[in-house]
């Protein structure tokens, strides 16, 4: 059998959903690298950590569902770094590290 066939044919193969579900998901890591060069005032906070809890968990799902998604995984673990990304820009925007220098200046 060739390796095209038996990866057609596999049980996460691009027959199935967990081929076709992670290939969908990295349209939310596109759009979060796109959302890299906008200015960090743009950036919902809350948006953006419920998607670092989202991305967490489908990680922990991806890993323990059988047979395991690797590309989910990866997907996921993608998001993920780009979502803490975001966060740290938004939470520098905010100037959240300043009071926290100043407040241990202070002390």
């Amino acid at each position: 059998m060739s390796p095209f066939r038996a990866f057609w044919n596999s049980p996460v193969g691009p027959k199935t959903t967990h081929f076709w579900g992670p290939i969908s998901n990295w349209g939310l890591v596109a759009s979060g690298l796109a959302d890299t060069q906008k200015p960090p005032e743009m950036i919902s906070g809350n948006m953006t950590g419920a998607m670092c809890v989202c991305s967490a968990l489908l990680m922990r799902f991806a890993w323990m569902v059988q047979p395991r998604n690797y590309l989910l995984l990866v997907c996921h673990a993608s998001n993920e770094t780009v979502q803490l990304y975001q966060l740290s820009r938004f939470v520098k925007a905010q100037g959240y590290l300043d009071q926290k220098k100043e407040e241990a200046k202070e002390q």
